[in-house]
C-alpha cells in the first residue's frame, strides 16, 4: 500500500538526517516532509470519502421526506378547501385531512428515524474501519519511529562513553 510506502520513507529520512549535535534532534528538508504528508492525504483510504458521501446522501433522504411531507399537506389543504361548501362533507373532510396529516407525521417520523438508524450504522461501521487503520498504519509508524529514536539515543550514548574513554586515555599518556 502506498501509504506504507511513504511511512517507510519518513522513516528512512529520520534514520538519515543528520542530528543536532548534544541533542536527540534530526535536521529534515520541509519541503521534502510536507511532499509525503501530502502525498500521504491523496492516498488514504475511501472511507474518508464515504463519510462525506454519507452525510451528503442523509441531508438527501431528509430533504426528500420533508418535501413528501408537504406534498401529501398541500394535497389535503387542497381536497379540504374544495369540500368547505358543504357542512357534512367539510366536517369529514377535515377528519380526512387530520387523519392524512397524521399518517404524514407518522410516515416522515418513521422515514426519519430510519434514516438516523441507516446513518448511526454506516457511521460505526466507518468509525470502526477508522480505528482499525488507526491502529493498523498510525500505531506502527509510531513504534517504528520510537524505535529509531531509541537507537539514535542508544547510538549517542555509546559515542559519548566512547569519547570519554577516549578522553581518560589521553590524560592517562600526559602522566
Amino acid at each position: 500500500m502506498k501509504v506504507l510506502d511513504l511511512l517507510e520513507e519518513i522513516e528512512e529520512i529520520c534514520e538519515t538526517a543528520p542530528g543536532v549535535p548534544l541533542t536527540n534532534k534530526i535536521m529534515i528538508i520541509k519541503d521534502e516532509m510536507l511532499e509525503i504528508a501530502s502525498d500521504i492525504r491523496i492516498t488514504l483510504p475511501d472511507e474518508i470519502q464515504q463519510a462525506q458521501f454519507i452525510k451528503e446522501e442523509r441531508e438527501r433522504i431528509l430533504n426528500d421526506a420533508k418535501t413528501e411531507y408537504e406534498t401529501i399537506i398541500k394535497d389535503a389543504e387542497n381536497r379540504a378547501e374544495i369540500l368547505v361548501d358543504q357542512n357534512e362533507i367539510t366536517v369529514r373532510a377535515k377528519q380526512r385531512a387530520k387523519d392524512i396529516t397524521e399518517t404524514a407525521e407518522a410516515q416522515a417520523k418513521e422515514l426519519k428515524m430510519g434514516t438516523y438508524d441507516y446513518m448511526d450504522k454506516v457511521l460505526a461501521d466507518f468509525e470502526e474501519k477508522m480505528d482499525y487503520l488507526n491502529g493498523q498504519y498510525f500505531g506502527d509508524m509510531f513504534n517504528n519511529l520510537q524505535n529509531t529514536f531509541d537507537g539514535i539515543s542508544d547510538r549517542l550514548s555509546e559515542n559519548r562513553a566512547e569519547i570519554k574513554e577516549l578522553a581518560y586515555k589521553t590524560q592517562l599518556d600526559e602522566q
